[in-house]
């Protein structure tokens, strides 16, 4: 198995085999928070105007994401695993939009599988690759702001784990309370529920499930 980690979305184009995509902080935890909660499907959507449009056409569908941390006007949820976290999504249809993660999905449609990537299903993705046992595996950072960041962070470790020699989560959580990525977070929260959020991001193997992503336009995650 031939692994590569790729440190920003303008290498995406590097991307091949079994992609992992990643978003620590905070896409890839508030998705996997959304389906443990009940959501039956997520659509995710690159460009925000897309998905004001598929809102227009199906009403019942709920929106959820951000843009430069904050919740674009008329969205149900902010991309929030801590404001997540508690409420029932039962049988609903989420349109999920991001700064990084889903842009990061946009960009890899052309590799061979795609799954998204976070600290709080590590392990689950770890056995999943293990059991599909593909010849190449790229392991996507979407956050390239700074060195070291959360999502190379999460690379590390889920690199270090197919290796057969994990690395200490404990140092890298550590690490990440102070640096640059946490500063938004922890000193100056951008919303109520940023240190939650970081928190909760900053936490290892809460489910034991993948996200796969379903190659049809929109692009469509799903629960396995």
């Amino acid at each position: 198995m031939d692994i590569q980690i790729v440190k920003s979305l303008q290498d995406a184009d590097r991307a091949k085999g079994l992609t992992v995509v990643i978003d620590v902080l905070r896409a890839f935890t508030s998705v996997c928070y959304l389906f443990s909660n009940g959501a039956e499907k997520i659509i995710s959507v690159a460009d925000l105007n897309d998905a004001y449009v598929i809102k227009k056409n199906h009403p019942s569908y709920l929106l959820i994401g951000e843009r430069k941390g904050i919740k674009p006007m008329d969205f149900n949820y902010g991309n929030s695993p801590a404001q997540l976290e508690n409420i029932k999504f039962n049988k609903k249809t989420i349109i999920f939009t991001t700064s990084a993660g889903t842009q990061g999905i946009r960009k890899v449609l052309n590799t061979d599988e795609i799954i998204t990537g976070a600290f709080v299903n590590a392990g689950a993705i770890v056995n999943y690759i293990q059991k599909r046992k593909p010849k190449n595996v790229t392991l996507l950072c979407t956050d390239d702001l700074y060195p070291e960041n959360e999502d190379v962070m999460c690379a590390n470790y889920l690199y270090s784990l197919l290796q057969g020699h994990p690395l200490s989560f404990k140092k890298i959580r550590a690490h990440m309370q102070t640096h640059p990525s946490a500063d938004h977070f922890l000193h100056n929260p951008l919303t109520e529920w940023s240190k939650k959020d970081f928190d909760l991001c900053l936490r290892l193997d809460t489910f034991d499930f993948i996200v796969k992503t379903i190659k049809v336009e929109p692009t469509i995650l799903k629960r396995i």
